[in-house]
């Protein structure tokens, strides 16, 4: 598993190069057939994470493939799941969180992680039961150059500390606020008597949990599989838990519908 980390991390920044291409000119927005937005970048970082993949010999669902029927993908053991550009909504918006998701999958969960900021040129990776990492990328433009290794050498590891005497801190979408989880502030206000709350966009969410900059993300709306699955194992490998709202058990990949159920992801700091 871990020998597909240094091409991944590659594959990221290759494409989030090439979807940054896009974002600093002004480029056309088109709709897809469930009214979500298309840009130039999602077809660009999608054919060259593709490209890369391609050598590993494990099968591929991406949010620009989705439609691949379940008989046929039903009895893969193992899979990427990809979205090439998360959080085209805040791409569209310029504000610059926007990122590019790759998972490695295996019996329906997720064992390593790559996500890739390319405004910020930061990376966040996690693999099961090895951590997780945070490294900052230096002359992104110049990856071809650039062995993913010393990438790897130089990120700085991620491990979950709870400090209770801070202001419990909620992370949420910023561009998908539901009423449900308005009424889970409300209901953690009662909890602790004040909260801090922290919009953010794409998976960056997952991943100012992994950090130690919040205490939960409920996410109390709808997801699809590749909106999550980098962001669940580095979260996860930080030291996170990351289940389902309505039954408390584990988000499992490669469904037969790829829409998640409501889930949460939390420090662990309410158990104490």
């Amino acid at each position: 598993m871990i020998q597909f980390l240094p091409s991944i991390i590659k594959a990221a920044v290759l494409a989030g190069n090439a979807a940054l291409e896009v974002y600093q000119q002004n480029f056309s927005v088109t709709e897809k057939p469930d009214h979500s937005p298309l840009t130039l970048a999602d077809t660009r970082s999608q054919a060259i994470i593709s490209e890369a993949l391609k050598s590993t010999d494990i099968p591929v669902l991406s949010e620009e493939g989705g439609d691949i029927a379940f008989k046929e993908r039903k009895d893969w053991e193992r899979l990427w799941i990809v979205d090439p550009l998360d959080g085209t909504k805040e791409f569209v918006k310029k504000n610059g969180e926007f990122t590019i998701n790759i998972a490695l999958v295996e019996n329906h969960v997720p064992v390593m992680g790559v996500i890739y900021l390319p405004v910020f040129s930061r990376l966040y990776y996690g693999i099961y039961d090895k951590g997780a990492y945070r490294a900052e990328i230096v002359a992104p433009e110049n990856i071809e150059n650039i062995a993913p290794e010393q990438i790897m050498e130089t990120a700085n590891p991620l491990s979950i500390k709870i400090d209770a005497s801070r202001i419990y801190t909620i992370v949420a979408s910023r561009s998908h606020l539901t009423p449900a989880v308005e009424a889970f502030v409300e209901d953690k206000k009662r909890d602790y008597g004040h909260v801090e709350f922290i919009s953010a966009g794409s998976s960056l969410k997952f991943c100012e949990v992994a950090e130690g900059n919040a205490d939960i993300y409920p996410r109390l709306g709808p997801t699809m599989e590749w909106d999550t699955a980098a962001g669940q194992v580095i979260a996860q490998a930080a030291g996170a838990r990351v289940y389902r709202y309505d039954t408390g058990g584990d988000l499992l990949y490669n469904k037969e519908d790829l829409k998640n159920p409501w889930f949460v992801v939390t420090n662990g700091r309410d158990d104490g």
